[in-house]
């Protein structure tokens, strides 16, 4: 993989892509009389999450990631720590809040050890019917993809809200490093009573791990229950991150 590319901007999709987010903050803009990010009540405490999450792979069968979230009003807050038998990484990132009566947009930065940095720009346009908008980039140093969706890329979709569930549809799309890598998301939200909720994402995948490379496929399949302050999240993923590695993946946390 040539990490010295730079991005071109040429395709269709891209140049919507871009006359829709220059709309987007424009609108926000124009917006920010009337609309302002969450206000914390005068010492209000801090909400945290934290999430102990183990990976098993062929290629790195003793994986384990400890994450801790922070929220306060419009600005959210992680640190967090990766290690395999081959690499660590310490991680640490923000994101900031904007949010209107029918629109939500989100700004985000990260930087981790490895000299890697980041950021990227999501927004959520409508109520019961929204449009998903997304954008990243990295200094494509090394890092760890826990995402695993293309980081480099943008995202497009829509979604539904019902009374007690969400259904959204999106892909999330590389446009910087030539590699066609594309993953298709349906997540489906159900909450059947006051303190619980399921989510169940499933993925499909396909693209090349680096530009000359041969195309890969697969699928994958996450499923989270959330009871009260606590949650467990079980996954199984073909060809995670685009390597030939199939993965299945453990998480237990906890609100607090």
């Amino acid at each position: 993989m040539d990490f010295k590319q730079l991005p071109r901007l040429t395709s269709v999709a891209w140049q919507a892509l871009a006359g829709a987010l220059g709309g987007l903050v424009l609108g926000v803009a124009q917006a920010t009389t009337t609309a302002q990010p969450p206000q914390p009540a005068q010492n209000e405490p801090w909400d945290f999450k934290a999430t102990s999450s183990w990976y098993n792979s062929a290629s790195t069968p003793e994986a384990v990631d400890l994450n801790l979230r922070a929220h306060r009003g419009a600005h959210t807050l992680w640190v967090g720590a990766y290690h395999d038998p081959n690499f660590d990484q310490g991680r640490a990132g923000w994101e900031y809040t904007v949010e209107g009566d029918d629109w939500q947009v989100v700004p985000s930065l990260q930087g981790a050890t490895h000299g890697y940095a980041s950021g990227s720009f999501s927004a959520q346009l409508g109520q019961k019917v929204y449009t998903i908008l997304g954008w990243g980039r990295s200094n494509l140093q090394p890092y760890m993809n826990l995402n695993f969706d293309p980081n480099d890329a943008y995202t497009l979709g829509a979604g539904m809200r019902g009374k007690r569930s969400t259904l959204s549809l999106f892909m999330v799309k590389d446009d910087r490093l030539h590699t066609d890598q594309v993953v298709h998301h349906a997540v489906w939200r159900y909450s059947p009573q006051e303190g619980q909720r399921w989510t169940v994402d499933l993925s499909s995948k396909r693209g090349r791990p680096a530009e000359n490379d041969a195309n890969v496929s697969g699928l994958g399949l996450t499923v989270s229950y959330d009871y009260h302050d606590y949650f467990v999240r079980v996954t199984q993923e073909q060809k995670v991150n685009f390597t030939p590695d199939d993965q299945t993946r453990l998480a237990l946390g906890m609100r607090f």
